[in-house]
């Protein structure tokens, strides 16, 4: 992990440049030597540096969360995007996917006979150049259909003149301690019986894509032919506490002031207070994670509370409480959230120059 650079104002979240690259070529290398694609989820970073340098690694294109995020990554000229969300595209929505059409290659994901007919009612003749990408449910129960419906869905689009280039799966309950290795089985069967039941109704399914973050690694190329991991790039204190990534992997740190310090007495605990609260490290917490973040300095410590502005860290009792002053770097629980709060961030370089990155898609959340 990079120092903190003299002078900074803080809270500001801190790229160091060298190990980010280190994790895109890591990635990179891995799935393809699984005989695997890679399309990297956008909305973790929604950075252009960081899209070029995927790129540039061999992502053969970005996945993003909304049309807004893939019209951002279009207009700086990234031929190939994929919103890996089911859409319900009204007129707003077309009238920026046309747009889109017209600058990328452009696949779209769904879950409904339904949201096939608004495509094709609210996109015309244009549908037709729509890649869709029938999402399954593998076991995380957000969105998605189970295999068997997806064949109805297929034939839905046939019938208005789309075309279903493929399947696709969020394996979401792999963010769990126990959960890594069933969420790869159930992605494995979930998308081998849909892309079965489709071929075998005529349906040529060219791209089936899974993989998250932790399960990148551990996917099924026998099955699979691309996969979608996001966080991999920063890393986060979820990805360390699953087991997936070591601090030494980690790219992304909130730098943070120590601005009140309490020795504790009884019943409260010691504990210092950081300028960083949940306006910049955001404020998920699952329900297995020890804490609201890390502290790159002492990993023991914990964050025990957050309020908009603030970190209230639990501070362990054989070491010394850091002096007021003391400027810490803390590893958000959930890396996505934390760049979404920013309107740039600060990277940094091997050789310690450092310069500002745009967060050039936040809050494009439509």
């Amino acid at each position: 992990m990079v120092s903190i650079p003299a002078g900074i104002s803080t809270p500001h979240i801190m790229i160091d440049v060298a190990q980010l690259e280190k994790n895109i070529s890591k990635m990179a290398n891995r799935v393809s030597s699984q005989g695997l694609k890679l399309r990297p989820h956008a909305k973790t970073h929604k950075m252009l540096e960081v899209a070029y340098r995927q790129l540039d690694a061999g992502a053969v294109g970005l996945t993003v969360a909304t049309v807004g995020e893939a019209l951002s990554f279009a207009l700086q000229g990234v031929a190939k995007i994929f919103i890996a969300y089911p859409l319900w595209v009204d007129e707003s929505q077309a009238t920026r996917i046309l747009e889109l059409l017209k600058r990328s290659k452009l696949s779209i994901g769904t879950d409904s006979v339904e949201a096939v007919h608004q495509m094709s009612v609210t996109l015309g003749e244009k549908a037709a150049k729509i890649r869709l990408m029938i999402e399954i449910d593998s076991g995380h129960h957000r969105s998605g259909v189970a295999p068997q419906d997806a064949v109805a869905i297929a034939q839905a689009a046939r019938e208005v003149g789309m075309k279903v280039q493929g399947v696709f799966t969020f394996p979401g309950h792999s963010y769990d301690p126990d959960g890594i290795d069933a969420a790869v089985n159930d992605e494995y069967k979930a998308l081998a019986e849909a892309t079965r039941l489709l071929r075998e109704s005529g349906f040529e399914i060219k791209r089936i894509s899974g993989g998250s973050s932790p399960t990148a690694a551990l996917s099924d190329s026998s099955v699979l032919t691309e996969v979608r991991p996001g966080v991999y790039v920063f890393g986060d204190a979820q990805q360390y506490e699953l087991g997936r990534i070591t601090f030494d992997e980690i790219a992304l740190s909130v730098a943070s002031t120590v601005v009140s310090r309490h020795q504790g007495e009884a019943n409260i605990p010691r504990r210092i207070v950081l300028d960083a609260g949940s306006k910049i490290l955001g404020s998920d917490r699952p329900s297995w994670a020890t804490g609201y973040g890390r502290i790159v300095e002492c990993p023991d410590a914990r964050i025990i509370a957050l309020s908009e502005h603030h970190a209230t860290v639990q501070w362990p009792e054989d070491l010394e409480l850091p002096a007021h002053g003391t400027q810490l770097q803390v590893i958000p629980n959930h890396v996505c959230q934390a760049v979404n709060l920013v309107d740039s961030v600060l990277a940094v370089h091997p050789d310690e120059t450092n310069e500002v990155w745009d967060v050039t898609a936040r809050g494009l959340n439509f």
